[in-house]
């Protein structure tokens, strides 16, 4: 089942229970209201945005995968050497 929202196709959502500390659930609630939006399109505009970070940062891994590994250590005395720490 589709429907549409402000000009956004939404699959049928799903029920979840999530809890917030009273403070967090109250800022919640007043940034929602100013914004006219639900407290359902916030959090999922934010599980979104995180989700969509994780997936960056696994693009970047991917990216990096075939360059060499330093040492920790190695790295650090390498610093230490050109006068960097």
């Amino acid at each position: 089942m589709m429907s549409w929202r402000y000009g956004v196709r939404m699959i049928a959502p799903k029920r979840t229970t999530v809890y917030f500390a009273a403070d967090v659930h109250r800022a919640l609630r007043l940034k929602a209201a100013a914004a006219e939006r639900t407290i359902s399109e916030m959090v999922n505009a934010a599980v979104r945005a995180s989700l969509a970070e994780d997936a960056e940062d696994l693009t970047a891994f991917d990216e990096r995968r075939k360059e060499r590994e330093i040492p920790f250590e190695s790295f650090v005395k390498d610093l230490r050497r050109r006068g960097r720490l």
